[in-house]
This record gives C-alpha cells, sequence and structure tokens, in this order.
C-alpha cells in the first residue's frame, strides 16, 4: 500500500487531505488549550470559595471551631484547596505536554508538508516542460517534411517545363535537396526529443512522484501517530493526579467520620453552663392583712391617671405635614402625565423639558447628518453616472426634509412651554399656571388611623384608600401628638412669586408678592415649607418663591 502508486495521479487530493490533517491537529491543539483555562478556572474558583468561608482572625468565628463539626468543615476547606492545586498540576501537565509540544509540532509539520509539495509542483513542472520541448520538436518535423515535398513537387514542374531555363531547373533542384536535408535533421532532433521524454516520463511516474507521495505519507503517518500519543497523555495527565485527589476526598471524609455529637453537646454545656442550682418553690405570701386603701383614693387616683392621657377633639391642626409625605411625592411623580408635563411643579417640569428639548436636537442632528450624507452622495452620482442614480435617493432625501421639520416643530412646541417656565414669554392666567404648575385638586376622602394611608401633601396616596370608612372623621390624639411639638423656628423669608392655590392637604395657600416665613428649606423634592402665622404653616413649591434664608441659620443658602 503506497501513495505513490496508487495515487499517482491524485496530487491535489492528497494535497486537501494533508491540509484537512494539519486542520484537525490545530483544533484538537485548542481543544486541549480551552479546557486548561477550564481547568485554571476551575482551581481558582475554589480557592476564592475555600478562602470565603475560612474563620477570620481574632473573631468570633475562631472559638465557634472549638467544635468536631465545624473542625470538620475547617479541614473540608484545607482540603478543597489542595483539590483546587490538583486541578492546576493538570492544567500545567497539559500546557506543557500537550499544548506547546504539539504547537511545535504543527509548525514543523507545515514546513515539510510545504517542502514536499514544492518538490511534486517542481517534478510537475519539469515533466510538462519536457512535453512542450516533445511537442515543439513535433510539429518543426512536420512542417520541414511538407516544406520538403512542396519543394520536390515544385523541382518536378520545373524540370518538366522546356521554357525554363537549365540554371532555374538547378536551383529548384538544390532548394528540394535542401528541404529534405531539413527534414531529416528535424526527424532525428524529434526522435532524440521523444526518446529523452519517455525516459523523464518513467522516471517521472516510475520514480520521482513514488517517492514524493512516500514522504508525505509518511508524514501524514507520523500526524496521526502523534496526535494519538497525545490523546493518551491527556488522559494519562488526568490520571496521575487521581490518587492525590482521591486522598483529598479521603480526608474529607475523614474529618466527617470525626465529627462528635456527643463531644460537641459537651462542648456546649462546657461554653455556658453556670453552675447555679435551679430555684426552688416560692412560699406564698399574703397581702390581704396590711391593705388599708379605700374606694375613694383608688378612684381619684384613676381618674388623675386618666385624665392626663384625655384625647382632644376639635381643635384645628397648626398645619403639621405628613412624615411620609417624600414617599407620596416620589409616587406621584413616577405617574403618567400630559405632554408639556403641566402635572409636575415649575422647577421638575423646567426640567423635564429641557430634557425633552434635548433629545428632540439629538434626534435633528442625526437626521441631518444622514442627509448630509445622501447629499454628498447624489453630488457623487450627478458627477459619475456609472456609480449610480442620483434620483434613487431623492425620495430619501424628502423623507429626511419632512423629519427635520416635524422635529423642529416639537422643539418650538417644547421650547414655548419651556420659556413659559422659566419666565421668557408673558404668564398665563392664573388658571392655566395653577393646570401647568399643580396636579388637579382632590376631593377629601376617608382616611385610615394608619399615617400610611393618608393623603400626601401633593395629593398621591402611598397605599390603597380604605373602602369601608367613606365619612370624615375629627383629629385624633395622633395630630395631637404634632400639636404637643414644638413649632419650628424661623430660618429667613420668602416672597411669593406667583399666585398658588393649595388646596391639597398640607400646602398652603399664598398670593402673589405676599411676604411669608420659611421654616423648613427645599431638601431637593421642589417643595418649601414656609409659615403665615401661628396656625397657618405648610408646603409651597420653592420655584413659586424667592428664598431670603438668615445668614446665622444652619446650611442656610439663598434661592434667587
Amino acid at each position: 500500500m503506497s501513495w505513490g502508486t496508487e495515487l499517482w495521479d491524485q496530487f491535489d487530493n492528497l494535497e486537501k487531505h494533508t491540509q484537512w490533517g494539519i486542520d484537525v491537529l490545530e483544533k484538537y491543539i485548542k481543544f486541549v488549550k480551552e479546557r486548561t483555562e477550564i481547568e485554571l478556572s476551575y482551581a481558582k474558583q475554589l480557592r476564592n470559595l475555600s478562602k470565603k468561608y475560612q474563620p477570620k482572625k481574632n473573631s468570633k468565628e475562631e472559638e465557634e471551631y472549638r467544635y468536631t463539626s465545624t473542625r470538620a468543615f475547617l479541614a473540608t476547606l484545607n482540603e478543597m484547596n489542595d483539590y483546587a492545586g490538583q486541578h492546576e498540576v493538570i492544567s500545567e501537565n497539559m500546557t506543557s505536554l500537550i499544548t506547546g509540544e504539539l504547537t511545535r509540532y504543527v509548525q514543523e509539520l507545515k514546513q515539510e508538508r510545504k517542502s514536499h509539495f514544492h518538490d511534486g509542483r517542481k517534478a510537475q513542472q519539469h515533466i510538462e516542460t519536457c512535453w512542450k520541448q516533445l511537442e515543439a520538436s513535433k510539429r518543426r518535423f512536420e512542417r520541414d517534411c511538407k516544406e520538403a515535398d512542396r519543394a520536390q513537387q515544385y523541382f518536378e514542374k520545373m524540370d518538366a517545363d522546356i521554357n525554363v531555363t537549365k540554371a532555374d531547373v538547378e536551383k529548384a533542384r538544390q532548394q528540394a535537396q535542401l528541404r529534405h536535408q531539413m527534414a531529416e535533421d528535424s526527424k532525428a532532433e524529434y526522435s532524440s526529443t521523444l526518446q529523452k521524454f519517455n525516459s523523464e516520463q518513467h522516471d517521472h511516474y516510475y520514480t520521482h512522484v513514488p517517492n514524493i507521495f512516500q514522504k508525505i505519507q509518511e508524514m501524514e503517518e507520523r500526524r496521526i501517530v502523534r496526535i494519538g500519543e497525545s490523546m493518551k497523555t491527556f488522559a494519562e495527565v488526568d490520571r496521575q493526579v487521581i490518587p492525590i485527589i482521591g486522598k483529598c476526598l479521603d480526608e474529607i471524609t475523614k474529618a466527617a467520620e470525626s465529627i462528635d455529637h456527643k463531644n460537641d453537646s459537651q462542648l456546649v454545656i462546657e461554653a455556658f453552663k453556670s453552675g447555679f442550682e435551679p430555684p426552688g418553690d416560692i412560699d406564698f405570701e399574703d397581702y390581704t392583712q396590711p391593705m388599708k386603701r379605700t374606694v375613694s383614693e383608688s378612684s381619684l387616683s384613676n381618674s388623675r391617671g386618666d385624665g392626663k392621657s384625655e384625647p382632644k377633639f376639635g381643635g384645628k391642626s397648626k398645619g403639621k405635614l405628613w412624615p411620609f409625605i417624600k414617599k407620596n411625592k416620589l409616587s406621584l411623580k413616577l405617574g403618567a402625565g400630559p405632554e408639556d408635563f403641566s402635572n409636575l411643579p415649575p422647577e421638575q417640569r423646567r426640567k423635564k423639558l429641557q430634557q425633552k428639548v434635548d433629545e428632540l436636537n439629538k434626534d435633528i442632528q442625526k437626521e441631518m447628518d444622514q442627509r448630509d450624507a445622501l447629499t454628498k452622495m447624489k453630488d457623487v452620482y450627478i458627477k459619475n453616472p456609472q456609480m449610480g442614480d442620483a434620483a434613487s435617493v431623492d425620495h430619501r432625501l424628502a423623507e429626511l426634509a419632512q423629519n427635520i421639520e416635524k422635529l423642529r416643530l416639537e422643539v418650538q412646541k417644547f421650547e414655548g412651554w419651556l420659556a413659559e417656565v422659566e419666565g421668557r414669554l408673558p404668564m398665563r392666567t392664573e388658571q392655566a399656571r395653577r393646570q401647568s404648575g399643580l396636579y388637579e385638586a382632590q376631593n377629601t376622602s376617608a382616611v385610615n388611623s394608619c399615617a400610611q394611608d393618608r393623603e400626601s401633601p401633593d395629593g398621591s396616596y402611598t397605599e390603597e384608600q380604605s373602602q369601608e370608612t367613606e365619612m370624615k372623621v375629627p383629629a385624633t390624639d395622633f395630630d395631637d401628638e404634632f400639636d404637643d411639638e414644638e413649632p419650628l423656628p424661623t430660618i429667613g423669608t420668602c416672597k411669593a412669586l406667583y399666585t398658588f392655590e393649595g388646596q391639597n392637604e398640607g400646602t398652603i395657600s399664598v398670593a402673589e408678592g405676599e411676604m411669608l416665613y420659611v421654616i423648613e428649606e427645599d431638601k431637593g423634592d421642589g417643595w418649601t415649607r414656609i409659615r403665615r402665622n401661628e396656625d397657618e404653616e405648610g408646603y409651597v413649591p420653592t420655584s413659586y418663591v424667592e428664598v431670603y434664608l438668615d445668614k446665622n441659620a444652619k446650611g442656610a443658602m439663598t434661592y434667587i
């Protein structure tokens, strides 16, 4: 079985097959390399896992490792660390014994294959050159024979013609003899070239090609043997660490078997036993003899005690705000609103509108970039019609122009609302301002005794309202707890820039130009707490007032 004799005419297929063999070898190298990476990653994760659950030094966890169960767990962690080390050994051995060796071998194999097929192509080119020489010699011999025949026929014709001079006949005879001599020379050359070609062809197909193909066959067989040996090494590397891994597992089993529940129970006793005897029975003590309290005294003391906790009904709350106001505002902000964000307070509305304007301007810029690119493309098509049809981009340009116009109208609309909020345009009517800056006032509904179910200053609810009670209730002692608190000190003054109708619980109505006291500055949610007098205080949108904080107040700053 030899490729040189059996596959003498399959040069191209052998070239493809040997290349496929190298590809298979490289694929196996890649497989082993990925396996080593997995082993390293697994080992790293095992080490991190073991380190994560190791007891910290000088901590309470160290005391817990007195028990056999926790000591067994610590031994398991240590063994897992060694277990991870064996996977690192697998990765290292596979890298050095398989990946590194095969990578070098592939480079040598490629060079050897290149050399063999270079020799094969060289031999093929040589035999083709010999064939071309044979064909040229054959054609030359054929041409000279035809020329000799024509010269002989011409001579015979001249010799038979009585009108031709003797000199012309002699010249024709000499020409015929010359042509015959050239034909003989071409015949001899053709015969020699044919013999040489047959010899070269025999050597090519029975000596040179078999030798080259035999070397290629040996090279391919060595590759097959090498990949088989690498697969054996692949298994052997794993097998070498199995005893050590088994030892690690045996140690874990041994640690588990060392757990002694009786010993751990005894350690608990030693750790927490007080040494005292359990208390004995308690003797009965009779207090009926010395008791001499009267009913009137008991009643008097009870009435005094009850008087302190008597609930207050009626009375007006001093505008104390709900403790969950920020949560309520957040839930209100998350709700869907109109296109102009008129459901938001002015400052929040301004931010939303500015954000919308910026987004629209970015969209316009994108459309304009596309338009410019298409315009340049159209110019190129106009100058070079062979590159494309200029009319093919007109439809797209028209669409972009329409999109840009629509976006610009949107920008103008939102910039109008933004200018209105920022005061760049004439103020709208009081009714319109209330609709754009505030939420719609909600009807007063029943509230539960829980504070979470009550309405926030801006009109939202943190939880669903109770459907069982649909009636107004008087102020409870929960409100009185707020009344008993001392009123907040003023930290500055403010001037109302616009009229605000405080129709929701916790808010306060102000008139444009009115001066009031500031008792709590804006915490970042867009509301400021103000006071008109001792009984009237509440929240107003920060953007509706101009605040002047006292310099001596803690954390004072001026909003203008």
